[in-house]
Parts: structure tokens; C-alpha cells; sequence
């Protein structure tokens, strides 16, 4: 992996990403931070090499560069999902070349549906903590050791002052902002009612299929890290309807400039 690190890591300086300070990653039908950036190269997914490429249609397939409220920031514009045929490993490859390229911070984005009943879709979840049902992990692998510590600590994966300032800035705007804990899944299919009773009796207050391999990896390399959900749906198993897709995406839309607000504002303070 440090051989096939090297060559994406010497391709993208080679197209002018010089030390991003920020790194961010895009969720579900959350792409239109990408109004209040300043770009300085973005290059497709499929030309960088040893990069994976998203294949879910609602996620694009770029990797930006640029600067945003003063600082230089890389951002993926569509994320891999293991449910999409990719190795835990494949799905946090690009964490680590953002490592290299120099950021020292990552702020991941993504759409959830809510567990706890007091949440209503069309909020925002600040993850204070995260399960990870997905059946392995992204340091499960030979050599990990040569790319930070095996056994990394996850005591606090999301940082607690980047999570205070989210707080701050959520209020100073009125933007509802609930705090919880995510718990990542493999998916595509959606929960039965049951997994949705469990998930909630092991104290899940949101649910999705990303993020938490992201943030296993931003910590071992040592990253600040810190995650917002859109809450699409409500998870009711009692009155559980049938998850229409596009009103999910749609709904992340509705939601999207609360989060935008958050980000900007919170990349000012960094």
C-alpha cells in the first residue's frame, strides 16, 4: 500500500494539490459546499491512480482542490461504501492520501436515518459517538503497522473541540443540532423493524453506511476528525413505511445549507 500511496500522493502534486490543511468529505446529496469553495484543480476519481470510483449514481466522482473561509481544503465529492464491492481498505484509501498531501483535520458528512424518535428528518445529528456494525475494520489488514500504530486508540474518535465549536456555531444560527451516536452498517437494503429495536436498545440514535471507516482511519493517522449527519427518515418500527429513495436524497438537499453553514463557519475557526 506505502508504494501505491506514493504514486496517487505524487500524481496529485503533480496536478497542484500543495498542502490542503482540511480535508472533507462529501455525504449523500451534499454536494453543494462546493458553491462556497474556491477551485483550484479537481480532477475526476477514474484518473488518479489506485483510486477507487463511485458507482452510486447520486454520488459524483471528483477530488477538489481549493481554499474555503482562508484555507486550503481537499474534498471528496463522492465517497466509496463497502456495499458498492470495495474492501474496507479501498473505502479509507483516499483518507490516507489526504494524510499525506498534508491535512490535519477531516470533517466527514453524511445522511442518516434517525433511530431516536425525538429526532425528526430534516435535522442535523452531531456524532458524538459511533458503532461499527460493519464486520471487520479498515486496519485489518498485513502491514498496517508501517502506516500508524495496530492497535489505534479510540477512546474519543471525534474531537472534542471541534464538536464544542459545531455546538457554538449551531446556535448562533439557529440550526437545530442534536448530538448522538451513529452506528455505521454494511447495507444497501434498509433495516427490518427488529434491526431497528436493536440498533436502538444498543443505544444507536442514528444509523447509516459510512463514515465510522473514515474516522477509524483518521485516527490512526492521528487526524482531528468530527462528523455531521442529515437526518433523511425516521426509523419508527412501530409505523415503519416504505423508504423512497429520491425523497431521501431530496430531503439531504432541503437540509444541505444547514450544513454548509456549520462547515463554513466551523473552517473559519480552524
Amino acid at each position: 500500500m506505502i508504494k501505491y500511496i506514493k504514486e496517487t500522493v505524487d500524481y496529485l502534486h503533480d496536478k497542484g494539490f500543495d498542502k490542503p490543511e482540511i480535508g472533507i468529505i462529501l455525504g449523500t446529496g451534499l454536494g453543494q459546499l462546493i458553491n462556497d469553495i474556491d477551485i483550484i484543480k479537481e480532477v475526476s476519481y477514474n484518473h488518479i491512480p489506485n483510486f477507487p470510483t463511485a458507482t452510486v449514481e447520486f454520488h459524483k466522482g471528483k477530488l477538489i482542490y481549493g481554499t474555503m473561509a482562508g484555507k486550503k481544503v481537499v474534498v471528496m465529492q463522492g465517497r466509496f461504501h463497502i456495499y458498492e464491492g470495495y474492501s474496507l481498505q479501498d473505502v479509507t484509501y483516499p483518507v490516507r492520501i489526504m494524510e499525506k498531501l498534508g491535512i490535519h483535520t477531516l470533517l466527514v458528512s453524511n445522511a442518516s436515518g434517525a433511530i431516536n424518535l425525538n429526532f425528526k428528518k430534516g435535522e442535523l445529528m452531531l456524532i458524538e459517538d459511533h458503532i461499527n456494525l460493519q464486520g471487520s475494520s479498515p486496519l485489518a489488514f498485513k502491514g498496517v503497522e508501517t502506516l500508524g500504530e495496530r492497535f489505534a486508540d479510540m477512546s474519543a474518535p471525534y474531537d472534542a473541540e471541534i464538536n464544542s465549536k459545531f455546538k457554538t456555531i449551531a446556535k448562533n444560527n439557529n440550526i437545530k443540532l442534536h448530538e448522538g451516536v451513529y452506528a455505521s452498517v454494511v447495507g444497501p437494503q434498509l433495516e427490518t423493524r427488529a434491526e431497528y429495536r436493536m440498533l436502538k436498545l444498543i443505544g444507536a440514535d442514528a444509523v447509516g453506511m459510512s463514515t465510522v471507516p473514515e474516522i477509524i482511519v483518521a485516527n490512526h493517522l492521528k487526524l482531528r476528525a468530527a462528523a455531521v449527519s442529515v437526518l433523511t427518515d425516521e426509523c419508527d418500527p412501530d409505523n415503519l413505511a416504505p423508504v423512497d429513495i429520491a425523497e431521501i436524497i431530496a430531503m439531504a438537499g432541503k437540509a444541505e445549507p444547514k450544513m454548509v453553514t456549520l462547515f463554513k463557519e466551523l473552517i473559519k475557526t480552524l
